[in-house]
Order: C-alpha cells, then sequence, then structure tokens
C-alpha cells in the first residue's frame, strides 16, 4: 500500500485532500483509481488508512476509513551531523540514515570537507537531498520526512547540537569498546542523540575537543578498523536504532 504525506491542515474530520507532486505521481505514474486505498501521514503520530473518493485536476480527495497510532517511529530523535563528502555519497547516506530512523540532518562545511558549497549549489543540492528523504520517508513508511538542513560550519554544528541529550562524536583515537559500550548503553528512550561523523579525512583534533568542550560530546570508537565516512553514521544509527527500538 502507497503512503503520502500531507500537512495537517490537509486533514479534515472525514477526507484529506492531497495536492503538489503526489497528485501527478498518484494519476500518471502509479494510474490509481477512485475507491483504491492509500496510507497517509500528516507528519505526527496518526496514519490514516483512506481510500480514493476523487481525482481532480489540481487535488485528490481521500476519504478517511480508519486511524490508529503508527508505532514506526523510534521513542529517541536521532540528528546526523554529516561532514559534507565527495561525489554523490551524501544522497546515499541520506536515502540510508532516512530509512534508519533518522529524525534530522545536518551537513556540516568541516575543515577536512574537500566539497564547498556556494549559495546556489547549496539550495540545489538541498531541494536534491529533501526529495531523497521524502521518497526513503514513504518507501520504509516513516510518519513524516526529516528534514535536511542548510550546511552548517563546525562550529555552528556543536551549538545546534548544544540542545541535545546526548553527542557522540566518533573517533579514531577514542578509548576502546568498553567505554563506548558504556556510553551508549545508557542512552535512555526518549532522549535526543547527536551522531557527528567526519567527511573523508575525518575530522581534526581540534574540531573533536571543541564539539566534547562546547557541545558536551562524547568521543566513541567503532572498533579497529577504519570505516569510510559514508559507513560510520549508518553504524552508529544502526546500533542506536537496535538499542532504541520499542518491542
Amino acid at each position: 500500500m502507497y503512503l503520502f504525506f500531507v500537512e495537517p491542515a490537509q486533514v479534515g474530520e472525514k477526507e484529506i485532500i492531497i495536492t503538489g507532486s503526489d497528485v501527478n505521481h498518484i494519476k500518471n505514474v502509479l494510474r490509481m483509481k477512485p475507491e483504491e486505498t492509500i496510507l497517509i501521514s500528516s507528519g505526527e503520530s496518526l496514519e490514516y488508512t483512506c481510500y480514493i473518493r476523487e481525482l481532480k485536476e489540481e487535488e485528490i480527495i481521500a476519504h478517511i476509513m480508519y486511524v490508529q497510532e503508527s508505532g514506526y517511529e523510534l521513542p529517541s530523535r536521532l540528528y546526523l551531523f554529516q561532514g559534507l563528502p565527495k561525489s554523490d555519497k551524501m544522497e546515499v547516506i541520506i536515502q540510508k540514515a532516512v530509512e534508519l530512523g533518522v529524525h534530522e540532518i545536518i551537513p556540516v562545511a568541516s575543515k577536512r570537507a574537500v566539497v564547498k558549497l556556494d549559495a546556489r549549489k547549496e539550495e540545489k543540492k538541498r531541494t536534491r537531498w529533501q526529495a531523497i528523504s521524502e521518497s526513503a520517508a514513504k518507501q520504509s513508511k516513516r510518519m513524516y520526512v526529516p528534514e535536511v538542513k542548510k550546511v552548517m560550519s563546525f562550529s555552528q554544528a556543536v551549538e545546534y547540537a548544544g540542545q541535545l541529550d546526548v553527542v557522540l562524536v566518533p573517533y579514531e583515537l577514542a578509548k576502546g569498546m568498553g567505554e563506548t559500550r558504556e556510553i551508549i548503553g545508557k542512552i535512555k528512550k526518549g532522549q535526543s542523540v547527536g551522531i557527528f561523523i567526519g567527511p573523508e579525512g575525518g575530522f581534526e583534533e581540534a574540531e573533536v575537543e571543541l564539539a566534547v568542550e562546547k557541545g558536551n560530546a562524547k568521543a566513541i570508537t567503532l572498533g579497529k578498523r577504519i570505516l569510510r565516512t559514508e559507513t560510520a553514521g549508518l553504524t552508529v544509527l544502526s546500533i542506536l536504532m537496535f538499542t532504541l527500538e520499542e518491542e
């Protein structure tokens, strides 16, 4: 069954109005007809099972059959602070991070990041990245589309992470696995968690020190092997998903 996202204002007592690009997708790509069943989320904890009542030129009217609690989201909000990688790696990272339950993705222009984006390129990239997030959210039955934020400097990212309950920085010079297991084991359901991942070449030592001192971050290790930037973040997200997932 296909899942679509709408704004809360589009949800009525008995009907939901679908607008935007999903109208063309439903009519001309999926070629759906009246009476077919779809799932709709308004970005909250409720999932609406509906049938298509009417296909109009610029909107689709869906009748609400029943509503239920989704239970698809993790009990904690996970924030991925991803150092800008080369090539199209960011697209893969966003897609997989959304599937693993990330709440928000923050691209970070750290010192060793090779990629430099001007305002025009950044806006074009963000549009593309947000579309990938939406597509992955639909595929994985998420209840909302994780936002890809504007690119931040490392200091801006550390300041932004200051609002979170726990901040993790995988770092090759961090202490052993025992301490890492202890740090992750203390994370409680409901806490917000930030994960800082460096670009190719990793973070500079001064950046890690800044995150620890100003952002109250905890340096952790992911083992004795060196992981690529597109692997490291997904590894941490996978561990947290397994640890925090509800029964």
